[in-house]
């Protein structure tokens, strides 16, 4: 009787231990998925765009923090905290993986003929080279890490007369990661975007 009151005891203990201090990613979910087609203007991709909803429960700082060490420890570097530009744009020459660690905020994606997506601390959105994104609107304490497959450095493109086929041509050429930025190789986009 006394060692299952022992063991009922000290794993609540350790629940409000681990709870309190927010120290741990929560079980991933199957991400939402949004295909976007080439609207003339932005290429998009044949890969979906994944939204992890609710991926992680750390804030802040310290999510940052946990959100730089998680896609390091999965070869997604060169990583960046700020928000997301208001306007469309895209990378042609990499992939891109954004952590929401505070605040929450409605992004377009995939261009004018996209969608409209809500998003909130917790959340993780791994884009696809060539889809658009834009920040509608945002709370004012808004803020994602941003990372790239093995470090690369993002280019932008704008929509801007010119742009292409010259990024349609490194769309083409950008490869497969090995790893998501938040599964690493047991999941998420190498199931996706096969």
């Amino acid at each position: 009787m006394r060692r299952r009151w022992f063991v009922k005891i000290g794993g609540m203990m350790l629940s409000a231990f681990i709870f309190n201090k927010k120290l741990f990613a929560m079980p991933p979910v199957k991400p939402l998925q949004y295909l976007f087609e080439d609207d003339g203007s932005i290429p998009n991709s044949k890969y979906p765009l994944l939204v992890y909803q609710h991926a992680f429960s750390t804030k802040g700082s310290e999510g940052a923090i946990w959100l730089k060490e998680k896609f390091a420890s999965n070869h997604w570097t060169n990583s960046w905290r700020w928000g997301i530009y208001p306007f469309h744009h895209y990378h042609s020459n990499t992939h891109e993986v954004l952590g929401v660690c505070q605040g929450n905020a409605l992004l377009h994606m995939g261009g004018e003929q996209g969608q409209k997506i809500n998003v909130e601390v917790g959340d993780i959105l791994v884009i696809p080279a060539g889809v658009g994104h834009k920040c509608l609107k945002h709370s004012n304490d808004f803020t994602v890490v941003g990372a790239y497959p093995n470090g690369l450095s993002p280019d932008m493109n704008k929509c801007e007369t010119g742009e292409r086929p010259k990024a349609d041509t490194n769309i083409a050429a950008v490869a497969l990661p090995e790893t998501d930025p938040l599964l690493g190789k047991n999941g998420g986009l190498r199931n996706y975007w096969l």
